[in-house]
């Protein structure tokens, strides 16, 4: 991993590239999610919950029409505004990631407060990362408010390879 991406993550290396217990991973954002709608007073209907287990399965982005199918597979719908809905839903409140590049989205692995993301996505195995970006936006920051610039919106995202593509390249 390099250093850059090191210090943009406070030291830690972004979870989508790191190995760690993944079923604790995801019953800890279902969780999460289920405490931040209790407190928002939000609706956290069957639908939004599975649309946020589908993307938290793989630590990679998914387009709304792939989570389509797994919604139609689990008897959901298969309309894709149920999709939509829900995937607005989980954006609008910090649930999950849009991946502009990639046209799809992301479980947000940073629930736990308002930041600005920086995405890592390997070209190789689609693999994305989150990491928080607090070096980034500051210098984006103060270049708008040099010209009078409210920023609204930032997404943060950078294409290269993962640490397992790299080792696999390697061997």
């Amino acid at each position: 991993m390099t250093s850059k991406a090191t210090t943009i993550n406070t030291g830690r290396q972004p979870l989508g590239f790191a190995q760690h217990n993944h079923g604790a991973c995801m019953s800890e954002a279902l969780a999460a999610a289920e405490a931040r709608c209790a407190a928002g007073g939000l609706r956290f209907t069957p639908v939004r919950r599975k649309v946020l287990e589908i993307l938290l399965q793989e630590h990679r982005a998914l387009g709304a029409y792939s989570i389509l199918d797994r919604l139609r597979e689990e008897g959901f719908g298969s309309q894709p505004p149920v999709a939509y809905r829900a995937l607005d839903f989980l954006v609008a409140n910090g649930l999950a990631h849009k991946i502009e590049r990639l046209n799809a989205f992301i479980a947000c692995v940073h629930t736990h407060h308002s930041h600005t993301p920086a995405f890592m996505i390997c070209r190789l195995c689609d693999a994305v990362a989150e990491a928080l970006s607090t070096t980034a936006r500051g210098v984006l920051h103060e270049a708008a408010h040099a010209t009078g610039f409210h920023i609204e919106r930032t997404v943060i995202e950078a294409e290269g390879v993962c640490p397992g593509c790299t080792e696999k390249a390697q061997a």
